[in-house]
């Protein structure tokens, strides 16, 4: 799973004025909270974290946030919980971490991508795409960025389920294995599908 640092700086004043003036500042508020510890008052630089949120765009991603607090830095491994935007400006307001455990199983959502061009669309098949993203359980740094597939050897009426999805060894799937995820279909029974 992809892996970005991101630098913050424990916060003291809270309210709306607090985080208003921040923003003004250049600031982001934030929130850090996790089932160990108490809710923790954030602060994060606007500019590079819209630069890391530019770099995500939507991934599945551990960020390893560096907490610079009165005791000195503290390193903590959160997920990206909620990112809220001024629909007017479009700028960061807020953003909610949540702090895990790197060796402790998950479940996310990963997404499917499907590469190559069918031998049964070249022969005038029609390629249908079921599956886009399928559920997965394991530890956070064992979960793959994406799946790809390459429908390259798919002939006219064959298919790929999720059984034949490629996952590493300590990475379980949660959806069903006999879905279809993708399938070459003569023309005809592609038009009788929709």
């Amino acid at each position: 799973m992809l892996q970005v640092d991101v630098s913050a700086q424990v916060r003291k004043d809270t309210g709306k004025g607090a985080a208003r003036s921040l923003r003004r500042a250049g600031k982001t508020p934030a929130v850090l909270y996790g089932s160990k510890n108490d809710p923790l008052s954030l602060t994060l630089d606007t500019h590079s974290f819209t630069k890391t949120l530019l770099h995500l765009q939507r991934r599945n991603a551990i960020v390893n946030l560096d907490v610079e607090t009165d005791a000195g830095m503290v390193k903590r491994h959160v997920l990206i919980k909620e990112i809220q935007v001024d629909p007017i400006h479009d700028t960061l307001k807020h953003a909610d971490f949540f702090e895990i455990n790197l060796d402790a199983p998950r479940t996310f959502t990963i997404p499917v991508r499907y590469a190559g061009k069918a031998r049964g669309v070249e022969m005038g098949g029609d390629i249908s795409i079921s599956v886009n993203e399928i559920k997965v359980k394991g530890n956070p740094l064992d979960i793959p960025d994406m799946i790809e597939v390459d429908v390259t050897p798919l002939g006219i009426n064959e298919h790929f389920t999720c059984h034949d999805l490629s996952l590493p060894a300590n990475v379980t799937l949660l959806d069903d294995k006999k879905k279809v995820c993708v399938a070459v279909v003569t023309a005809r029974a592609a038009a009788a599908a929709e």
